[in-house]
């Protein structure tokens, strides 16, 4: 069994891997004052009854890949691997290690760890050239070439931000749920917002997907051919409405390898 343990800034997702296929998946908030024997104690709780593992954390786990956005998450994870998984393989994805994906950036090591990962994911599901849209604290764009290179990509706001700015800033508006709304023109104030958010964000991904797509494959290059993957726990909201997106692997699980364009 292989765990896995992917650390935002806002959530961390566990997943629990037996060959290629996911067994089970748990999301947990991410706090950054968390203690390595509080996580511990966590990660016991959540698998300690499952079926395919045994009584004692770390029970039949025979590999642990780490990815983390917030470094003082990561000082402690590598206490948890090497206090309670002392026997048990791990690998830190961190700036340095070697992923097989060549990264074309001004500063290789400024690259987060969750970006690299998409791109390593992209090259090894889908091939080149991809661009993964990740909806997460941020909503990111990472690019990867048809010769599985991690070329760059776009920064912007999350959804989750958004939504909150809009409620601490907006004098007459408050924060609301995350929900799509019943039509693109709002009969209320919440219904506009959420609209705003839903139709606003999609509108942002096919925009900048589009020319990300043209610079991508360059003069005489089709756009067409770049495989476009929505990850990310706000996916979802906007999966319906942004016309460029081309696979979710959560929605397609581990057969989405090999696909053909």
């Amino acid at each position: 069994m292989l765990l896995t343990i992917d650390v935002g800034n806002t959530h961390t997702v566990l997943g629990l891997f037996d060959g290629e296929e996911v067994v089970e998946h748990w999301r947990i908030s991410t706090d950054p004052r968390r203690t390595a024997d509080e996580m511990a104690v966590l990660l016991n709780g959540l698998m300690g009854m499952h079926p395919l593992l045994g009584a004692e954390l770390g029970d039949n786990i025979e590999g642990i890949a780490i990815c983390s956005t917030v470094p003082s998450v990561l000082h402690e994870l590598r206490e948890v691997t090497r206090r309670y998984y002392g026997d048990v393989p791990a690998v830190l994805v961190e700036p340095g290690i070697k992923t097989g994906v060549p990264i074309l950036m001004d500063n290789p090591k400024e690259v987060g760890a969750d970006r690299i990962i998409n791109a390593v994911a992209a090259v090894e599901l889908y091939g080149g050239p991809a661009i993964v849209v990740d909806f997460g604290t941020a909503t990111t764009f990472d690019a990867v070439s048809a010769r599985g290179e991690y070329a760059g990509g776009v920064i912007a706001p999350g959804i989750e931000i958004s939504v909150e700015a809009l409620g601490v800033k907006g004098a007459q508006l408050r924060k609301i749920e995350l929900a799509r709304p019943r039509a693109v023109i709002g009969k209320n104030t919440v219904e506009a917002m959420q609209a705003g958010i839903v139709y606003g964000f999609a509108g942002q991904v096919d925009g900048v997907v589009t020319r990300m797509a043209r610079e991508l494959v360059g003069p005489g290059g089709d756009p067409s051919d770049v495989t476009v993957i929505a990850t990310g726990g706000l996916a979802p909201m906007v999966l319906g409405e942004a016309n460029v997106i081309d696979e979710h692997p959560a929605r397609a699980g581990p057969r989405a390898r090999g696909r053909a364009r």
